[in-house]
């Protein structure tokens, strides 16, 4: 069959068991057609590939074959338009690397063969545990319902940075407050059809969403003096319901609840076209549902011009007069309503732009920047890009993993681990924005970041909820719940980002300490950046969880609030990532709340958040790791005293209050800190509305099944029987000795010891008959009794197992170590400069690179 390797074939002797084995394999699978002894050997015959035609290896960028059988795998993918000329090169360079034996005998897609390798083909690395990109090179296109209509434009905007403050919007007393009109007086000119809301639950997706024409929601405009806007929302991550137009230039929005939900309306993003400058406009929303908004204290919408964008390279930034939070006055005996109102003039008369409630940052943004990175030669070498799961729709949740490469295991093992995530709740995308610039300085070359990763192994998860990014939902999943609740889940198909997550957390910490938790959100009711946490009931480490955060206030002081910060742990918290890694062991587990709106503290103070604020959150982030972790504990020391005496403070201001006096010079480190802690209701939490109806039958299987599998707890046995057990293994010893010669002496020790319980067991029940009296007759068990000596041998050893299996028994981890020198020292009191972070630490030695190592060992 192939005469050009007859001769060869013939010399060999004996069959390689290898190629032996990946002949049955492949031909029981049906990708290998021909017979056993056609199969030429990989070494005999690897010029043989490389010269003939017929085996010419074919590069597998951006092909697909009919052999995939995995349907996501058979998607069409979005090119990305993000990238320079640089970025298409490097991708072309892979694609020529990247080969695939297209062969009709042997189609495997495992081989690769470079053109300078002269020895046997090496197998590819395998999918989706190594680097994402680096093989496939375009991206994903994100999977939609079935039930939604996406239009075909790739929606892109610049990254600008005001060049002056964007200050708070400051109310004037006469802001108007429109009464809602509504579509009987007014005209629809844009609506959605058949939105999923509360009743309905996530069926199936696909790229593209609703399958069939792209319906043309906007009104047609009747000619060029038609000043009709023209509103669109079905693209990625928009939020627009209905709009109504209910004077010549006012428009009643109405928003989209997330989807398979009746509730949660905070998020906006549409876009609006056939604009006319120097004609005030007036938008007003009006089914909002929280009764206090960062609106009402000046925060502005964001507008985005592409004309100022093409022309001025201008984008993104604060506009509006007029801004008003309001309640709805419609009064239907539900949930009231509450209306924001604001007013603007548009900068160009036939303009294309945009509004939103903070800064978009779509999964396809987040695609883009992955890309780049592992396409960079240098980054991709420290930081490990894996799929970490498929969410409910089959989008991918990403999972990086930043460090240096180790020169041993030993070395790979004494690394600490630190673990961030992000857009748990898809529309505060501040938190995408403080993780993208936390990965800009872990993935640079400067000192201080070669540090971070020589010293930690950072596990990062940049967006937990892809899909609700994708649709433009504010809080849930398209589970219709809020992720954030549901830590707790035995429902993997269900949650699956979640549940991922805590399963890999889970792992981490069976091999490595995890230094600290933080999950990145946003809040829509308080300015500035602060922390959640949770308090320790340890003694040994009070008050250490509130050191971080301190710290970082420090290191951000017009930006980071400590007074906002609050660390009780509520009930209707217990199933957010916070309170759940916390009590898998993270003692500095911590949520990060970053404002929609700005800040109210030094240089800052009555300003929007920028872009570039919160990426200096991220390098803020860094900075305060290793100011945690230095080993001069004196930052450590400091922070640790200042907040007791901050505690003093708080418990003498409360007592004072209620008109009692306290002695702080006694006992006050004992005084419950959950007395003087307020709760956390004024954050951004919404309470589990619980599992919906279609999975509550699933849950409750999967817990049965989990409590059938536990075992049954053996009944206690009574004296008597442990007794009898007891003499029928000493009789069986015996007799087994008896047959064994060379057991003689140990027969003689359990006679012995045999004889021994027997005179305890009469010796005890005649001390019991003597104290009985009258009724030693009736009182005798027939040898029911235990040796008394025996008896307090046991007892304690079964205290102390029960006392382990009690809920709240903890244990120190054999890994952890716990430092004495962190005690507060009274008489040191450092001088800490409150400047701003450094570019380089002089005080360290940053870890020199080795480039020319070949063999790395990662954790």
């Amino acid at each position: 069959m192939f005469p050009a390797l007859e001769t060869e074939l013939k010399q060999e002797t004996l069959p390689d068991p290898y190629e032996d084995f990946m002949h049955h394999h492949l031909q029981y699978y049906g990708y290998f057609k021909a017979q056993k002894g056609n199969l030429p050997n990989s070494a005999a015959h690897q010029r043989v590939w490389k010269t003939s035609p017929r085996y010419m290896l074919n590069g597998s960028f951006g092909e697909r074959d009919n052999l995939i059988s995995d349907t996501l795998e058979k998607e069409t993918f979005l090119w990305p338009t993000c990238l320079s000329s640089a970025g298409h090169t490097q991708i072309g360079a892979v694609s020529r690397d990247s080969l695939m034996l297209s062969s009709p005998l042997l189609r495997s897609r495992q081989l690769l063969c470079d053109e300078l390798d002269e020895v046997n083909p090496r197998f590819r690395e395998p999918r989706e545990l190594f680097s994402f990109f680096s093989s496939r090179g375009p991206l994903q296109a994100p999977r939609w319902p079935i039930e939604c209509e996406v239009i075909k434009e790739n929606i892109h905007h610049i990254e600008w940075v005001p060049p002056q403050p964007e200050y708070f919007y400051q109310p004037t007393g006469d802001e108007k407050m429109p009464e809602v009109v509504g579509e009987e007086q007014g005209t629809v000119v844009y609506q959605l059809d058949s939105v999923p809301t509360d009743g309905a639950y996530f069926t199936s997706s696909r790229i593209g969403g609703k399958r069939g024409i792209i319906k043309e929601l906007a009104v047609t405009l009747q000619g060029p003096e038609d000043n009709t806007l023209l509103f669109e929302s079905r693209f990625e991550s928009g939020n627009l319901q209905k709009a109504v137009r209910v004077g010549v230039y006012e428009y009643e929005l109405t928003l989209r609840t997330d989807l398979y939900t009746d509730k949660h309306t905070q998020w906006f993003y549409f876009r609006v076209q056939n604009t006319r400058k120097d004609v005030t406009y007036r938008f007003t929303i009006v089914n909002l549902l929280k009764p206090k908004s960062l609106y009402a204290v000046g925060m502005k919408p964001l507008m985005y011009s592409q004309l100022d964008a093409a022309t001025y390279n201008v984008g993104w930034r604060r506009e509006g007069q007029e801004i008003k939070y309001y309640k709805n006055n419609t009064d239907d005996g539900q949930q009231p309503f509450y209306c924001l109102t604001w007013t603007l003039q548009f900068p160009h008369d036939q303009d294309t732009c945009f509004f939103a409630h903070f800064y978009p940052y779509t999964y396809t943004d987040l695609q883009c920047y992955l890309l780049s990175i592992a396409n960079n030669p240098i980054q991709s070498q420290f930081c490990k890009l894996r799929a970490l799961c498929r969410s409910l729709a089959g989008n991918t949740v990403y999972l990086l993993t930043i460090t240096s490469p180790s020169r041993t295991p030993q070395e790979a093992a004494t690394k600490k681990a630190v673990v961030l995530s992000a857009r748990v709740h898809p529309g505060e995308s501040n938190g995408s924005w403080i993780m993208r610039g936390f990965l800009d300085f872990i993935l640079g070359n400067s000192p201080d970041a070669q540090l971070l990763r020589d010293t930690f192994v950072f596990k990062v998860i940049p967006m937990l909820n892809p899909d609700g990014v994708i649709v433009g939902n504010y809080r849930c999943s398209l589970a219709g719940r809020d992720l954030n609740r549901h830590y707790k889940t035995v429902l993997k198909d269900s949650f699956p980002c979640i549940w991922y997550t805590k399963n890999m957390i889970k792992r981490l910490l069976e091999e490595r300490e995890v230094l600290l938790y933080c999950d990145f959100h946003g809040h829509s009711r308080k300015n500035n950046i602060f922390l959640y946490g949770c308090n320790s009931n340890s003694r040994k480490h009070w008050l250490h969880e509130r050191v971080f955060p301190l710290m970082l206030s420090k290191n951000a002081p017009d930006k980071f609030s400590f007074d906002s910060c609050n660390f009780k742990v509520q009930k209707c918290k217990e199933g957010t990532g916070r309170v759940v890694m916390w009590r898998m062991g993270i003692t500095n587990s911590y949520t990060m709340e970053s404002t929609f709106g700005g800040s109210t503290l030094g240089s800052k103070r009555d300003t929007h958040f920028t872009i570039e604020d919160l990426k200096s959150l991220g390098y803020h982030v860094c900075d305060t790791i290793l100011d945690f972790c230095d080993p001069d504990q004196t930052k450590y020391t400091q922070c640790l005293q200042e907040l007791k005496e901050l505690l003093q403070q708080e418990i003498h201001k409360k007592f004072n209050n209620s008109g009692q006096e306290m002695d702080l010079e006694g006992s006050w480190s004992d005084f419950p800190l959950s007395d003087i802690e307020s709760s956390t209701s004024g954050s951004d939490s919404s309470l589990s509305d619980g599992l919906p109806a279609h999975l509550l039958s699933m849950a409750d299987e999967l817990n049965q099944k989990m409590v059938l599998k536990k075992p049954k707890k053996k009944r206690l046995q009574t004296r008597k029987q442990r007794n009898e057990q007891h003499q029928n293994y000493l009789r069986r010893e015996l007799k087994l000795t008896e047959d064994t010669p060379g057991r003689a002496g140990f027969a003689s020790t359990l006679q012995k010891q045999s004889t021994v319980l027997r005179n305890a067991e009469n010796s005890s029940s005649s001390v019991r008959s003597e104290s009985r009296g009258s009724t030693e007759l009736s009182g005798r068990d027939k040898g029911t009794s235990l040796d008394p000596p025996l008896t307090s041998l046991v007892l304690p050893k079964n205290k102390e197992i029960i006392q382990s299996k009690k809920p709240g028994f903890t244990s120190c981890s054999p890994k952890r170590s716990t430092n004495s020198s962190l005690g507060p020292a009274p008489d040191v009191k450092p001088n800490w400069p409150r400047t701003k972070y450094p570019a380089t630490r002089k005080d360290r030695t940053a870890t020199a690179v080795c480039p020319s190592l070949h063999i790395y060992t990662y954790p």
